[in-house]
């Protein structure tokens, strides 16, 4: 196979969750313009159509709630119906407490005080909704024998927050990040590896990807601090995950699995 095929994605069908999103969109740009045909799925439906109608080509989009069971189930048998199977699944839905999250800012985003409805409702988006989408759908490709399993990670699954990121300029801490959302991406890496492990002989591939943080109108405080611990000297673009996303939906990463692709800057390389 010619390295220029390897990344050739036409006649591959793509689901992708989280599609409304910042770099759920990106996602799905990059493997639209690889040939793929794109099943764009998000919480709102609207959206999710929005983003298929502005991919090249003949694509789809779908509402999907990744915390319901039926609801993974009829986005993976419509997309059956539509085109026989699924060949790359990209699991980029989450639930992050932002910065920015009103609900969340000084005592209630501390440890002590972080309210444990928001604890579960994130470790249901992100570590049970993943766990679902990759039952549901992946088994499809464990029958088959062939596929590639992306889960989105995080930066945050593999060292802890810097609180002083949260500072204002002042000193005074606005926000604290949450411990759910980095333990809940550290479990999707540890799910990643499991799956691998388990589907390996059916040749379903299972990595993840793991990226730093993406500029998106944060504070330019924040935006400072954040930099400066990032040794490329920048935040992230949301197209700077798309090289990586084909690598591993595509030929050109055939004997990787069970892995964590980093792509953060080198944040983690302090």
């Amino acid at each position: 196979m010619s390295v220029r095929a390897l990344t050739d994605l036409r006649g591959r069908i793509a689901v992708v969750t989280g599609a409304a999103g910042l770099i759920g969109k990106a996602h799905c740009e990059a493997l639209a313009e690889a040939g793929a045909t794109v099943i764009a799925c998000d919480l709102d439906g609207d959206a999710a159509d929005a983003v298929a109608k502005h991919l090249e080509g003949d694509h789809v989009g779908m509402a999907i709630d990744i915390t319901n069971a039926a609801s993974i189930k009829q986005v993976s048998d419509e997309t059956h119906d539509c085109f026989g199977r699924v060949d790359i699944l990209v699991n980029n839905a989450a639930m992050n407490d932002m910065v920015e999250h009103p609900t969340l800012a000084a005592e209630l985003s501390r440890f002590e005080r972080y309210p444990v409805d928001m604890w579960r409702r994130v470790i249901d988006v992100n570590v049970t909704g993943m766990f679902l989408c990759c039952q549901i759908i992946g088994s499809t490709m464990a029958e088959r024998g062939k596929g590639s399993i992306i889960n989105v990670a995080s930066t945050y699954g593999i060292v802890a927050p810097d609180q002083s990121l949260y500072k204002a300029p002042d000193g005074t801490q606005r926000f604290y990040k949450s411990a759910a959302y980095p333990v809940s991406k550290a479990a999707v890496i540890m799910l990643t590896k499991y799956l691998a492990t388990y589907w390996g002989d059916r040749s379903v591939r299972v990595n993840t990807l793991s990226p730093g943080g993406v500029e998106n109108g944060q504070d330019p405080h924040f935006i400072q601090q954040y930099v400066r611990k990032t040794p490329l000297g920048r935040m992230a673009n949301s197209t700077d995950y798309q090289g990586a996303l084909l690598y591993l939906a595509s030929d050109a990463s055939a004997y990787m699995t069970g892995h964590n692709l980093v792509v953060d800057g080198g944040w983690t390389a302090w």
